[in-house]
């Protein structure tokens, strides 16, 4: 406590040192120094209740508005307890009476008792009333100093106009809208402009009131953006051919000099010299073997083990080194307890559409798997519906809708375009904005419709892809129906977690929407295993040809692949590795078992046609690297790396 006295008796040196530096400051500037409150005590009426305790009471019953601080002095009693303040402009967006009652506040201190080291100023005379009151008024003086002059902060404020965001199309540049703040979720790629004046203390954290938040509109068409998404014609298609043929000579201008990226050694080991000799260390059976000690609670070996594998990897190593320290994560948060929490975090954590957008295009340059799957869905949809005025499409799980400009582009071209319908489905996102990130795809694609000049519709809906009712998806029997769903099958839980089965309802839905063609891309794996070790090995082969194929096609400086390697792949193997029942959400059938659950649900599997295929297959083994796989099994077209199937494509229709 004597400690701490003596503290806030420095701070009243500090304060008259201040006061000597104004007057100097004053005459150096040639102005008439402001005459100090203390030559007026009579200012204050010992006899109107203007006490320490009368002051508390009116300050918390004082009403203000947002904007003009000045507004708190307009309560008579206060003006009568503080008599003739000086002139000041206050200035605020908020300021809420929570915001005073942190313990660096001035109405902390001036209610504490003067004896108390919650008092600020140990001196004989605080505990008058007048001075109690003085110090509130300078408390105001400081203050405001911080506050900024003028109008600025209100520049964007001017008109609280809370209109519907409309898309702007063919700049860059977007104007700032106000909307209400939901809480810490912002829309995808949004700046929130900050004022630095506002990080001072811990003020606005203790805010009871919500203020208006800016931000910036999303962009949702751009230059880049167009290069990207219409990459199949024009300009997009010559900056995407260049990016691939810069990624197969390894030449790009973003590649350091030193950048070489070194073949990948298949993922048995990695070798490194100790004394003059060549150890090699064989990452996989580590891991393996750490998988085994976790899944028997041997905890003393499975931290020996971790300790070695953290050795060896690196998240900005080889293909090898990034995929081992990825694993090691997910085992060390299954050792912990805290896979789901860190889980949900990830999910949680807001990656723009710009940065997924050239991560995108990367990863459509680097392999063909994404591109082949757009190229013959959208080439079948067009053949199919080619006779139809309305054209329909149900998209499960469209996430940022990045396949779909391309065919708007294409169907303008054919002249005669029918009217389009999209259906945006996807999982709800935490926070108070859960369909956020498919309106703005929603907003994005009728920006591209109405520069093709396609007749545009487009519906939302945020949930559970198994609780939709027929109802919600408006369909029209005079459209031509198309359901979609690419490589999000996977994360519909199954009969292992809940009995009436979710996958189950999912398809039996889409049978009751009856199309007139179902597509489906899945994503082929063993890894939904129920138990442990042989999951995390299913996982561990399926992960290791997808990092091997971007250790062999792309330098390893490029952060959109780290951003892929962390955002996806990792975020993935994570969920897979460390969460169990229903928080584990990343559940892959192979496409055998995918064929079976849905000729159970009703459908006939439909071939796809021979002169695509026969498209595809040409595209693939010319333009991309000779380990990529493209081949066909039982009506489904198969995609992978060095043999291993990864991605699989079918086509059906109801029985």
């Amino acid at each position: 406590m004597e400690e701490d006295m003596e503290d806030k008796t420095c701070m009243l040196q500090d304060s008259l040192d201040l006061q000597i530096a104004e007057r100097s400051f004053y005459e150096v500037i040639g102005e008439k120094y402001p005459s100090s409150p203390l030559g007026h005590p009579s200012s204050v009426d010992p006899d109107d209740g203007g006490g320490v305790d009368n002051f508390s009471e009116n300050y918390g019953t004082c009403s203000y508005n947002d904007g003009d601080l000045s507004s708190i002095f307009t309560n008579n009693s206060l003006r009568r307890n503080l008599g003739e303040l000086p002139n000041q402009n206050f200035r605020g967006n908020s300021i809420s009476r929570s915001s005073y009652s942190s313990p660096n506040s001035v109405i902390s201190s001036v209610e504490g008792p003067v004896d108390s080291p919650s008092s600020i100023l140990q001196v004989p005379d605080l505990n008058s009333e007048t001075q109690s009151i003085l110090q509130f008024q300078k408390g105001v003086e400081e203050a405001s100093k911080f506050l900024p002059s003028g109008n600025g902060l209100f520049a964007n404020l001017g008109v609280a106009n809370f209109s519907k965001l409309e898309p702007r199309v063919g700049s860059d540049e977007l104007p700032v809208k106000v909307e209400k703040d939901e809480g810490e979720s912002f829309p995808a790629g949004s700046k929130i402009r900050k004022h630095h004046h506002r990080e001072e203390g811990g003020v606005e954290e203790n805010r009871s009131s919500k203020q208006a938040a800016i931000f910036s509109e999303p962009t949702l068409r751009s230059s880049m953006i167009d290069i990207i998404l219409l990459h199949s014609l024009g300009d997009g298609k010559k900056h995407f051919m260049a990016r691939r043929e810069a990624l197969q000579t390894k030449n790009e201008k973003i590649v350091v000099s030193n950048g070489k990226s070194k073949a990948s050694n298949g993922g048995k080991g990695r070798s490194k010299k100790q004394n003059g000799k060549k150890e090699v260390v064989d990452l996989r059976t580590l891991l393996v073997l750490c998988a085994q000690a976790v899944a028997a609670d041997d905890y003393k070996g499975a931290n020996e083990l971790l300790k070695q594998i953290r050795q060896h990897s690196n998240p900005f190593g080889d293909g090898n080194q990034r995929l081992a320290h990825i694993f090691a994560d997910g085992l060390e948060a299954r050792l912990s307890g805290t896979g789901s929490q860190i889980y949900k975090g990830l999910v949680s954590k807001r990656t723009s559409a710009a940065d997924f957008l050239k991560a995108y295009h990367l990863y459509l340059a680097a392999c063909p798997f994404r591109k082949m799957t757009a190229f013959i869905s959208n080439v079948t949809i067009r053949k199919s519906s080619a006779n139809s005025p309305r054209l329909h499409i149900i998209d499960f799980g469209i996430l940022y809708g990045f396949q779909w400009p391309t065919l708007i582009q294409r169907l303008s071209l054919a002249g005669g375009a029918p009217k389009l319908r999209i259906t945006g489905i996807d999982s709800p996102q935490p926070g108070f904005r859960p369909a956020e990130r498919i309106v703005e795809t929603g907003r994005r694609l009728a920006a591209y419709a109405e520069s093709f000049k396609v007749e545009f519709e487009y519906n939302a809906i945020a949930k559970k892809w198994e609780t939709i009712q027929l109802e919600e998806l408006k369909i029209d029997r005079d459209e031509y129906l198309v359901v979609t769903c690419f490589y999000r099958g996977k994360n519909v839980l199954d009969e292992s977690v809940v009995v009436d089965s979710p996958r189950n309802k999912f398809l039996s839905l889409i049978r009751k929407i009856n199309p007139n063609i179902f597509i489906h891309g899945i994503t082929n794996g063993a890894f939904n295993a129920p138990f442990f070790v042989t999951r995390f090995r299913e996982a561990l082969f399926h992960y290791s040809s997808l990092f091997d194929m971007l250790e062999a096609i792309v330098s390893r400086e490029e952060w959109e692949r780290m951003l892929i390697e962390k955002e996806i792949f990792g975020r993935e193997a994570l969920n897979v590795i460390a969460c169990e029942g229903c928080e584990r959400v990343e559940r892959p059938e192979t496409y055998r078992q995918w064929q079976a659950r849905i000729l159970r649900a009703g459908f006939l599997q439909q071939p796809f046609e021979r002169e695509i295929v026969k498209r595809a297959i040409e595209k693939v083994t010319t333009s991309y690297h000779k380990d990529f796989v493209i081949d066909e099994d039982s009506q489904w077209l198969l995609q992978g790396w060095k043999g291993r199937i990864i991605y699989a494509l079918s086509c059906w229709k109801p029985a």
